[in-house]
């Protein structure tokens, strides 16, 4: 793994999520194959959070959905990822910011950022 991937995840599991989407997006820019559509899905992971705790719950479905449909793809792990993990805690963020109704918010509980955990 290299320094910006770690960087990464440093920054997610501290709940920067902003710095983290920068992080890996500079990864992703120069990655190709398998790879490529894996740092995506975490950008979006990063970017659905990012709006969640912001209250952009339109944005913060979207992104979970988009990330969920590519991190799938790389269970149960993935680059020493638990992304079964991830995944599970992904769809709790999801199921948090309702169905796109116009009753769609964030529960008052929602449950806590997932963090990435290591395989």
């Amino acid at each position: 793994m290299g320094d910006l991937f770690r960087k990464g995840i440093e920054e997610f599991n501290t709940r920067s999520f902003f710095e983290a989407h920068d992080t890996w997006e500079e990864l992703w820019s120069g990655t190709s194959g398998p790879d490529r559509l894996f740092y995506q899905g975490l950008i979006q992971t990063a970017v659905g959070l990012y709006h969640m705790t912001n209250g952009n719950i339109r944005g913060a479905r979207s992104q979970f959905g988009k990330a969920l449909d590519k991190l799938e793809r790389y269970l149960p792990a993935y680059h020493g990822i638990d992304t079964g993990y991830l995944v599970q805690g992904v769809r709790a963020c999801l199921a948090s910011v309702g169905n796109g109704g116009a009753e769609s918010v964030v529960r008052p509980d929602p449950p806590p950022a997932p963090k990435i955990r290591m395989s």
